[in-house]
């Protein structure tokens, strides 16, 4: 269980570059279009590419994202507009979730514009594709994008509306579109806690948590890592936002980390966790718990501006003891105090 990394635990990467290049896939730069072959741009080999770059980001292989993700956007493009009828549809459902990849990663590294760019260019491909599930998938990172530009009113009614439209636009749900559902659910949640709406967020919560229970467990369905586990995860992340340290911390013991296949996933349970020890002026349990996240996902730890900022914020609070081993940890993630 969860509890005993709470109860007991000890604790490589840095910070992440290239940013630029999605800056110039996006902009249709010439040196990204260098004339790409018909076998480079066949659908079995970019739908391979695509979903490398989904296990890499979600294993927090974030350099590797960075290092293949523009040129693939590109190729994307070209194969779109060079194919007709339902080959079309196909590639633009594909270009929709290459491009949610590539906000998901620059919202990361804290490339609001970019992100926001690429959100926008997830849906437009998503509604070309005109396939509803799709199009629900890409509402999750264009609610990402407004709760980071602080919109969380609209951010939690954006999330909210697409989930009801899917619900209405499929006669029967598929696990998969039962996935992205309930992943709209939660994110609408995060968004309501954001603006301290704890009934709202509640709502949604439980909603989720009952698409969890009709998808009957934990999957990773349109690569959204949702099932009954994930609920629990915004349970902690969603009592931390809402101020409620002693209830996050309470909800994560009960959360078995083993159960959580996805490592961004799982750093992201212990960053929050981390965070609500912070709150609760258990410093030293809350360096433990970020050199756990290190080892699982050094990345995360290492090239995620927020993070960096949340170890910031644990230096300057800590006692004495803690603050001579978070330096030692600052200089191995590359943070400067």
């Amino acid at each position: 269980m969860f509890s005993a990394i709470l109860a007991d635990l000890p604790g490589d990467g840095g910070p992440l570059e290239g940013v630029e290049a999605f800056a110039a896939a996006m902009a249709d730069h010439p040196e990204m279009n260098s004339n790409p072959t018909p076998a480079s741009l066949s659908f079995e080999r970019l739908t391979k590419e695509v979903s490398a770059a989904k296990r890499n980001y979600q294993s927090c292989r974030y350099s590797t994202v960075i290092d293949k993700l523009p040129r693939l956007l590109a190729d994307l493009r070209t194969a779109s507009k060079n194919s007709e009828g339902d080959t079309r549809l196909r590639f633009e459902a594909l270009s929709a979730e290459a491009y949610h990849v590539a906000a998901s990663i620059l919202r990361k590294l804290d490339a609001k514009g970019l992100a926001w760019m690429a959100a926008d260019r997830s849906m437009q491909a998503a509604r070309n594709s005109q396939d509803p599930t799709v199009i629900a998938s890409s509402a999750r990172i264009i609610t990402h994008a407004l709760m980071n530009d602080g919109h969380y009113g609209a951010a939690t009614t954006t999330a909210s509306t697409f989930a009801q439209r899917l619900n209405r636009d499929i006669d029967q749900h598929t696990p998969a579109s039962l996935s992205v559902y309930g992943s709209l659910l939660l994110r609408g949640a995060v968004a309501a806690s954001r603006r301290n709406d704890r009934h709202t967020a509640a709502t949604l919560l439980d909603e989720a948590e009952e698409a969890g229970r009709r998808l009957g467990g934990d999957h990773n369905y349109r690569w959204t890592a949702f099932g009954p586990t994930n609920v629990q995860l915004h349970r902690v992340n969603i009592a931390l936002q809402l101020g409620d340290a002693g209830t996050a911390i309470q909800q994560a013991r009960t959360i078995n980390l083993n159960r959580i296949s996805i490592t961004e996933r799982k750093a992201t349970l212990l960053i929050d966790t981390a965070r609500a020890l912070t709150q609760w002026g258990k410093h030293h349990k809350a360096y433990e718990i970020l050199r756990a996240a290190h080892q699982i996902a050094p990345e995360e730890i290492s090239a995620r501006p927020a993070v960096h900022r949340i170890v910031r914020d644990l230096a300057t609070t800590a006692p004495p003891s803690t603050q001579r081993q978070l330096r030692d940890f600052t200089a191995q993630i590359g943070v400067r105090l």
